[in-house]
């Protein structure tokens, strides 16, 4: 059981890297995703899955109520669905740039894996196997490492929630309009 708090943190902290830089630089910064038509729908798929991730940790990392897991699992499917809406769509939206480039791909490949494996990793130490199905078990309470876990995840929140409420923002014209009048007073890579 350890080993599966340990790996889902490990997959969650390489996510939150790569998302990170994916999601914060490249989306937002370098490309500006929610400045181009083309590139409108991908940037709601992006607002809908940073806004859905701080509640999915929350529920399924730190939460310990049995409502808040099957509500994470409904999150969790609905970002799912939300990613394949997103990967259908960026062809068209990254038109300007001939496509996503190879080595983005790449980026979202691995990053979409971390974030995935955490979310199974931490769902399989919350449930347990028996004559009945999997069902859901409290057992995984009982484990120091859980606390880390929980740790862990408290401190990654405020961060997504960040990120989450950037992309909000900035699908808004008044958004749009408060960061292209400061976009050059800020300095960055």
């Amino acid at each position: 059981m350890e080993i599966l708090f340990f790996l889902s943190i490990i997959s969650l902290l390489s996510f939150m890297i790569l998302a990170t830089y994916d999601g914060a630089y490249l989306h937002l910064w370098k490309y500006e995703l929610f400045n181009r038509e083309e590139s409108s729908f991908e940037h709601k798929t992006h607002t809908i899955r940073a806004l859905l991730f701080p509640a999915i940790v929350y529920l399924l990392f730190i939460d310990i109520s049995i409502a808040g897991f099957w509500i994470a699992l409904a999150l969790v499917v609905t970002d799912l669905i939300v990613l394949g809406l997103d990967a259908y769509s960026e062809k068209e939206s990254r038109s300007f740039m001939n496509g996503l480039p190879q080595w983005e791909y790449i980026v979202h490949l691995f990053a979409n894996s971390f974030h995935f494996a955490a979310i199974i990793l931490i769902i399989a130490a919350r449930t347990t196997i028996t004559k009945e199905g999997i069902l859901y078990s409290a057992e995984f309470m009982s484990y120091s490492s859980f606390e880390t876990v929980q740790f862990i995840a408290v401190n990654i929140i405020p961060g997504a929630v960040i990120l989450g409420l950037v992309h909000l923002l900035l699908s808004f014209d008044f958004g749009r309009r408060l960061y292209n009048s400061n976009r050059l007073k800020i300095t960055c890579c």
